[in-house]
């Protein structure tokens, strides 16, 4: 099942969305070795409203965030190594708003974005301590191999 890039709001295609999305998909496959993620469906590549509308829907959060993760529902009669994993979808404006507070790229931090929403669709949270230090340190790892500096390091402020 091939990973569909659905790029709504054109102003990602200067990242090569498609290319950048492959990149994260096997970087997280490199450290995680996990083959549901050969299942990921979808990663939609919009803008702040859209993610606005999708958060209010499915998570009753009526306001943008950066990322949003999607894990697929059971598809009756698909064993289980068949089943599709689920899709992404990351807003610009908010995506690009934080790498610019974060004196980032804003490749960079959309690659983060990715990972931790492969890592949210493969199980990982952040609720509590100890799971965060868990995906936290998952994300480093497969950002340094990627060549991304430490997303949760102290920034300088913005003047």
């Amino acid at each position: 099942m091939p990973m569909e890039c659905i790029i709504d709001d054109e102003r990602w295609s200067a990242l090569a969305p498609e290319s950048l999305a492959d990149q994260c998909l096997a970087a997280v496959a490199a450290k995680v070795k996990d083959p549901a993620l050969a299942r990921i469906t979808t990663v939609l590549f919009t803008e702040d409203e859209a993610v606005r509308a999708l958060n209010a829907e499915w998570r009753g959060k009526d306001r943008p965030t950066n990322v949003l993760s999607f894990p697929a529902e059971l598809m009756p009669g698909l064993p289980d190594d068949a089943q599709p994993l689920g899709d992404l979808a990351l807003a610009y404006d908010t995506t690009a708003k934080e790498a610019g507070e974060k004196r980032i790229s804003l490749k960079d931090h959309a690659c983060h974005l990715m990972v931790h929403g492969l890592l949210h669709l493969l199980g990982y949270d952040h609720i509590d301590d100890a799971d965060a230090e868990v995906m936290e340190a998952l994300e480093r790892e497969v950002l340094e191999h990627l060549g991304i500096a430490d997303p949760y390091r102290d920034y300088p402020p913005v003047l």
